[in-house]
């Protein structure tokens, strides 16, 4: 009798308690799965001291196209959903600025222009967030963007200098973008 039940029984209940723990799997879970993780990189850094700014008469002291295609590329550019730029300039000098920042095409036509009137120093760092996407500025921007131009004009003189230590202006921004991944 105990032999029997080593042989039936047993193998029997095993089968049951296997079998009642299966639930049908559903494999089309995949097609609701939605992937849309945030990216943030650094954009740009460009700073001048003072006495480069001192360097120009006045006017344009400073000018320069810088290739980005990190934008353009179609990993990013395809899959992009929104996002923002913040910018962060600060200014120690004596001289009073206007910085421009341009994203350009391919072609070098300019998709989107921002401004920032700058004071001389002792002055606040001044902090701007550009949306792009709904509720913002068109996500196009972004996606065809090839290129960033930024040019900084001195409206103040080219002889007076900042009393704080290692005067210049700094120009920093970074992106924070929703990217789809399925």
């Amino acid at each position: 009798m105990v032999r029997f039940k080593k042989i039936v029984v047993l193998p029997v209940l095993m089968l049951l308690v296997v079998s009642s723990c299966i639930e049908e799997q559903n494999f089309d879970q995949i097609d609701d799965l939605e992937l849309l993780p945030t990216v943030e990189a650094s954009i740009l850094y460009v700073e001048a001291p003072e006495r480069v700014i001192n360097l120009v008469p006045s006017g344009n002291f400073f000018g320069q196209d810088f290739n980005f295609d990190g934008f353009s590329s179609s990993i990013f550019s395809d899959r992009v959903e929104d996002g923002s730029i913040t910018y962060l300039v600060e200014n120690t000098t004596s001289k009073d600025l206007n910085i421009t920042v341009e994203f350009l095409d391919e072609n070098n036509a300019v998709l989107d222009t921002e401004t920032f009137p700058v004071q001389a120093a002792p002055s606040m760092i001044l902090e701007r967030e550009i949306v792009y996407g709904p509720g913002g500025r068109p996500i196009d921007i972004i996606r065809n963007s090839s290129g960033i131009r930024v040019t900084a004009v001195n409206l103040g003189d080219d002889t007076s200098v900042s009393t704080l230590p290692d005067p210049m202006v700094t120009l920093k921004s970074s992106g924070k973008f929703r990217v789809r991944l399925r």
